[in-house]
């Protein structure tokens, strides 16, 4: 009977643990990082990026897609980004996943 209750115990205390560290690992990740996720807005893009804080993006300044896609957001081709210019791009296509 004893012996029940330790192997009881012992078994609360693995899932206890084993559920808690995954729900630890899901908060941790932030939410412009999940898969189908919210983008960031303007204002925490800028935030992010703007590493001089003079309120507009240089090409150095940017990263990833917006990296990519620096000359086609850039509308008066003055070399930065601003949050209108940035407002007014054109939106990502998304790429469809084929079915099976």
């Amino acid at each position: 009977m004893k012996r029940k209750k330790i192997l009881v115990a012992v078994l609360f205390a693995v899932i206890t643990v084993i559920s808690s560290c995954k729900s630890s690992s899901e908060t941790t990740e932030k939410p412009e990082q999940k898969r189908g996720g919210k983008r960031m807005s303007i204002d925490a893009l800028f935030t992010q990026m703007d590493s001089n804080k003079d309120g507009k993006l240089s090409k150095s300044e940017v990263k990833g897609p917006l990296a990519k896609e620096f000359s086609k957001i850039d509308a008066n081709n003055d070399g930065f980004i601003s949050k209108e210019e940035l407002k007014n791009a054109p939106k990502p296509e998304r790429k469809q996943r084929p079915r099976n």
